[in-house]
């Protein structure tokens, strides 16, 4: 036991030391100065904004260049480094009949731009959809399918100005391609191409190709996307408005788009696309003249049931109602008749005149509106004519009848 007294104290010296040396070190430290606690960086909410506006969308022009050689320079262009992330959830705004024309709106970009391809038509519609929420182009799915259309070059989608429409699908070949477009407007996303505005085939060379972002590929067709903040997520967050405008070329392949404005062009857009349905026999008592019972749920096909009905008439009347009580069945109408049509069309190629002219407060935003007029007979309000008096006592003054008469009070008292 006496051995290991040394090696005690040894240790107790160390203990000491352990302990007394950090109070000493702390004591003879100099105080640090104080400062205001910061947020470390990631604490702050960082916003990006754009500091210039929007991309120009400018009209599709291609470089002349030979396809072969257009394989070449695409193939030599990179796919962008880093995620492709994809496109949110489309959610439509607008009614039952604003969907019926933007699904055909997006169908027909699906079919005439990538054929009976359903991978090719959903990242069609989906670059449709991109466009929609961009700052840079129209608020409605036929706004964007068409922009440019009016003009013979710089539509923006070429199947709308290059006379592609008049190649009508199949019945089974419409139908696919609608369906794709029903799912893409009810939320469904086609990831591959993510937030894509511009895509072309690789035998040819958009001159903005190079300017650009590229991103995917799809059999033939090269996808894009804009570079820096306009190409990213946050820029695609523009709301689509309600109203799909009615579209004159569709009136072949659509129901709903037969409806246009009136004038010539909707006509011909009409007898370009014949009716299907059951038409109405004329009046065994004038072959130019039809009175028809109509169903309201088929508004869309009136002006293509009439022009049907008419066949190649020179002079015709269409005339027809929704409510049974209020349908005339001969001529002439009444005032009550007049005033409940729904629908009438009326054609007299010798006076240059064609018109559809709808009941507007039974259907509104349809075209022109007729005149609202009712013809009713009013009965004069009842005057009480005074008992004829004794005869007068002679000598007593008569007017004369050159002093003018006193006025009798009728419908006319207070007019101007």
């Amino acid at each position: 036991m006496s051995a290991l007294r040394p090696l005690h104290l040894i240790l107790a010296v160390i203990a000491i030391a352990a302990i007394a040396l950090p109070i000493i070190v702390v004591r003879l430290a100099p105080p640090i100065p104080e400062r205001a606690f910061e947020a470390p960086p990631t604490a702050r909410r960082i916003v990006t904004t754009p500091k210039v506006p929007p991309p120009p969308v400018e009209p599709v022009e291609y470089a002349s260049i030979d396809p072969d050689d257009a394989r070449a320079v695409n193939a030599a262009i990179p796919f962008v480094n880093g995620p492709v992330p994809a496109a949110r959830p489309f959610r439509f705004v607008g009614g039952t009949e604003d969907f019926a024309r933007a699904t055909d709106c997006l169908a027909a970009a699906a079919y005439y731009e990538a054929g009976d391809d359903p991978p090719g038509q959903k990242a069609v519609a989906q670059v449709v959809l991109n466009r929609l929420r961009h700052p840079a182009f129209p608020k409605t799915v036929c706004g964007v399918v068409f922009q440019g259309a009016e003009r013979a070059t710089g539509c923006q989608f070429t199947f709308t100005c290059d006379g592609a429409l008049g190649r009508t699908p199949s019945p089974a070949a419409w139908q696919r391609a609608r369906d794709v477009a029903t799912r893409a407007l009810r939320g469904s996303v086609y990831k591959p191409v993510g937030w894509a505005t511009h895509y072309h085939t690789d035998w040819v060379v958009p001159y903005w190709s190079s300017s650009l972002d590229k991103i995917a590929e799809l059999h033939t067709h090269l996808f894009f996307r804009w570079t820096g903040w306009w190409g990213t997520g946050p820029a695609f967050n523009r709301g689509q408005q309600p109203g799909e405008a009615p579209i004159a070329k569709l009136a072949a392949v659509s129901d709903i788009h037969r409806i246009g404005a009136d004038g010539p062009a909707t006509a011909a857009a009409l007898a370009a696309a014949p009716y299907k349905g059951t038409t109405p026999a004329p009046l065994g008592s004038d072959n130019e003249v039809f009175l028809t019972r109509l169903n309201p749920a088929q508004a869309a096909s009136y002006p293509a049931m009439a022009m049907a009905a008419c066949g190649a008439r020179a002079r015709c009347r269409f005339m027809g109602w929704t409510t049974a009580a209020a349908a005339a069945t001969s001529l002439p109408l009444t005032n009550d008749q007049m005033h409940a049509m729904s629908f009438s069309y009326i054609r007299d190629r010798d006076s240059n005149l064609e018109r559809f002219l709808w009941n507007c407060d039974e259907f509104r935003n349809r075209g022109s509106c007729m005149k609202r007029m009712m013809l009713r007979a009013v009965p004069v309000p009842k005057v009480d004519v005074p008992a004829k008096g004794p005869e007068p006592l002679e000598g007593v003054r008569r007017k004369s009848s050159a002093e003018p008469a006193t006025p009798t009070l009728g419908n006319a008292a207070g007019v101007e």
